[in-house]
């Protein structure tokens, strides 16, 4: 990623906020504010929004406007001018499911850090050459999991991986214990049925249980 992340001192890299990055997916900007401070009060100050719904670029602008504690970014980027929106409307981090050269160059011009998607060494490799070490692990299950992983720490060791797809609160320990695992990526802190019901006691109460599942 390109450039230091507060709000820590300690922290250089969104890898780095917590050992979960919550994935969520917003249909209501409306409860984009509440439920970021649902999210920071259990521990997980740094929040994916993905541009899968036409609600989140108003949920990011939301968040960054009204939970300072946050650091919101934006997810599910394919296209440069997807980063000039989102970096806009206040997104302090990048996440793309894949990469191309474009969107690599668009994502390192916005001067906000990123973390680009991989699923084969070839794509680290092809990164590593160009500079960036810290990338996304998508789709984490189905690209081969801990054992994938565990089998690129080896011959790539400068490459650190935000793993996402299929990654639950079962299977996190697993891949946080992994020496290029800085944090997973996952949404089951949100359940539908507790979004739904704006039961963001609940929502705390999830967040705040994967904010400690480092081992």
């Amino acid at each position: 990623m390109s450039s230091p992340l507060p709000p820590s001192p300690a922290c250089s890299s969104v890898l780095d906020l917590a050992p979960v990055l919550p994935v969520v997916v917003i249909d209501d900007a409306a409860v984009a504010v509440p439920l970021a401070r649902a999210l920071v009060a259990g521990g997980l100050p740094a929040i994916e929004v993905t541009l899968r719904t036409p609600a989140a670029l108003g949920a990011i602008r939301a968040i960054a406007g009204e939970v300072p504690e946050a650091v919101v970014g934006a997810g599910t980027l394919i296209t440069p001018e997807q980063v000039d929106e989102v970096v806009a409307a206040g997104a302090r981090f990048l996440v793309s499911p894949g990469w191309t050269d474009t969107l690599l160059d668009a994502m390192r011009a916005s001067g906000v850090p990123f973390l680009p998607g991989v699923s084969t060494a070839s794509e680290v490799v092809a990164l590593l050459e160009r500079g960036v070490r810290e990338m996304k692990f998508f789709p984490a299950e189905a690209a081969g999991g801990t054992a994938y992983l565990r089998s690129l720490a080896g011959p790539l060791p400068q490459a650190r991986f935000c793993p996402t797809g299929g990654v639950g609160p079962d299977t996190a320990p697993d891949y946080l214990a992994l020496p290029n695992v800085g944090c997973v990526g996952g949404s089951w802190m949100l359940p539908a049925d507790a979004v739904a019901a704006r039961n963001w006691a609940r929502v705390e109460g999830l967040a705040r249980e994967a904010a400690g599942l480092r081992p």
